[in-house]
Order: structure tokens, then C-alpha cells, then sequence
């Protein structure tokens, strides 16, 4: 018996959420296991649409691997004392990056390269910082803190910017890149979001209560320019969705476009907390 849509979308999102929260919470090797792979499902099906709707030639296989080295790179730098040999295999994948490009006798390399690195930029680098992130709250040590609490600040923006943009949509947000968007909507996610930050200042006062509240607001500002660059991907080049891992939900760079540009900009705001000593 099939069965109904809604159905596959709560089961899936709900395994999915669970997962996710599971390689979170229990320790820095289930992160690690976790955020690795969701590193390299995004890759390749970043580098799949380049090379199906963009019609460019990539060496997929190679180019998902340097992000991973890069992930486990940062990893491995932020857990033992930042030794640089952590990014010795990440050079290597640079190296051969440009060096293959002679011998493939591709017709346009430097495009190939340019989208290679752009996948390295766009996914790998944002999800490589997100281990300073699980370091940061307890120098040293592993903490779930900073990057539960950036998860829990963009799916409460989400929920709430649908909620309100369905009962008060009128103005659209960005109607060029999403139709769908509007400013009542982000609105309205951004505020239930910014106070949920409290829950947090609450329980966790390594930030004070203003720090926290600026963390979720630049969680919640960049996660919405996440969650539009993704879009303005696809409309480019004209696809619905990343991919289809996730059943109802669509692809994995469906489910963490807001994540992407979020983890970078957070990555700079706890860097200057805590160098002008604000927390």
C-alpha cells in the first residue's frame, strides 16, 4: 500500500530531524560522522546539477572527496590545537585540481575549475567552519551549543516565516529569485526566532542575553540569504529541487541552504564576541 505524500514528508523529515539532532548531541564523533556526510551529499548534488543543467564537464567523484578532506580537515584542526597538517590532504586536492586540468584536455578548464571551486566555497568551506562552532563554547572541548542553537534558530524562522507569510503575505520579499517570500513573513519568523534566543540565554550564559539575541538575528538574516542564493541556483538553472535524497522534502542542499551562509557569518560574529570580549 503507497503511502500518502504527507505521510513520506513527516516520516522522512521526522528521520531525517532525528539523525541530525542524534549526530549532534552525543558526542564530537557523531558530529563529525553526520555533518561529513551531509558535506558530501551536498557536494554531489551540487556538482550533479552543474554537470546535468549547466553542462559542465567536472571530475564529481574528486571534487566531493576535497570537500570532505577540507570537513575533516577543519575538524581535525579545531579538536587538536590547530596543527596545520590538518589541511595537507585538502592541498593535495587543490593542487591536482589544477595540475589535472592540463591533461583532461577539457574545451573550457577554466570554467570546469571555476565551478569545482565555487562547490568548495559554497558548501565545503561553510560546513568545515561549523567545527569551530561544536569548539567554541568550551575551548578544548566538544559543545552542542552553538551549532544546535544556530539549527533551532533557522527551522524556528522558517516555520514561523511560512505561518505568517501565509496569513499575512502581501509584500513580496524577493519576488525575482522567490516568489513565495514575503517581508510579513520574514518578519514574523525572525522575531519568534530572535526570542527563542532567550531559551538559550537562559540555560547557557556563556553569551549574555545580548549576544544571544545577536546571534540569532544573524543567523536568521544570513539563513534567509542562504535560503535565496540556493533559490537563485535552480532558477538559474531551471531545476525544482537539488536532488531527491530526502523523500517530500527534495535534496540535502534542500534542506541546509539556509544553514550554508548562516555557519559563515556566525563563524565572524563569535570571532568578534569574543576578541572585544562582549560576551
Amino acid at each position: 500500500m503507497k503511502l500518502p505524500n504527507i505521510v513520506v514528508r513527516i516520516l522522512a523529515g521526522a528521520v531525517f530531524v532525528g539523525l541530525l539532532l542524534g549526530g549532534i548531541l552525543v558526542n564530537q564523533y557523531t558530529f563529525v560522522i553526520i555533518f561529513s556526510l551531509i558535506t558530501v551529499l551536498s557536494l554531489y548534488e551540487f556538482y550533479g546539477l552543474i554537470e546535468k543543467d549547466a553542462k559542465v564537464p567536472l571530475t564529481r567523484v574528486w571534487n566531493v572527496l576535497g570537500g570532505f578532506f577540507l570537513f575533516l580537515g577543519g575538524f581535525y584542526y579545531s579538536c587538536y590545537l590547530a596543527t596545520p597538517l590538518a589541511f595537507v590532504p585538502y592541498i593535495i586536492y587543490l593542487l591536482t585540481l589544477f595540475i589535472s586540468e592540463l591533461y583532461l584536455k577539457r574545451q573550457n578548464p577554466i570554467q570546469s575549475v571555476a565551478y569545482a571551486l565555487l562547490g568548495q566555497l559554497y558548501i565545503a568551506l561553510p560546513m568545515a567552519l561549523a567545527n569551530y562552532l561544536v569548539f567554541a563554547y568550551e575551548p578544548g572541548s566538544y559543545s552542542h551549543v552553538y551549532i544546535l542553537a544556530l539549527l533551532v534558530f533557522i527551522w524556528v524562522n522558517d516555520s514561523f516565516a511560512y505561518l505568517s507569510g501565509m496569513a499575512f503575505g502581501k509584500h513580496k520579499l524577493f519576488e525575482r529569485i522567490s516568489p513565495k517570500k514575503s517581508w510579513e513573513g520574514f518578519v514574523g519568523g525572525a522575531t519568534v526566532s530572535i526570542a527563542s534566543s532567550l531559551i538559550f540565554a537562559h540555560f547557557c550564559p556563556n553569551l549574555s542575553v545580548p549576544a544571544w539575541l545577536g546571534f540569532a538575528a544573524v543567523t536568521v538574516v544570513f539563513g534567509t540569504w542562504g535560503d535565496l542564493f540556493e533559490s537563485l541556483i535552480k532558477r538559474t538553472l531551471g531545476v525544482k529541487d537539488s536532488g531527491n535524497m530526502i523523500p517530500g522534502h527534495g535534496g540535502i542542499l534542500d534542506r541546509f541552504d539556509s544553514t550554508i551562509l548562516a555557519i559563515p557569518a556566525v563563524f565572524i560574529y563569535l570571532v568578534l564576541i569574543n576578541s572585544l570580549c562582549l560576551q
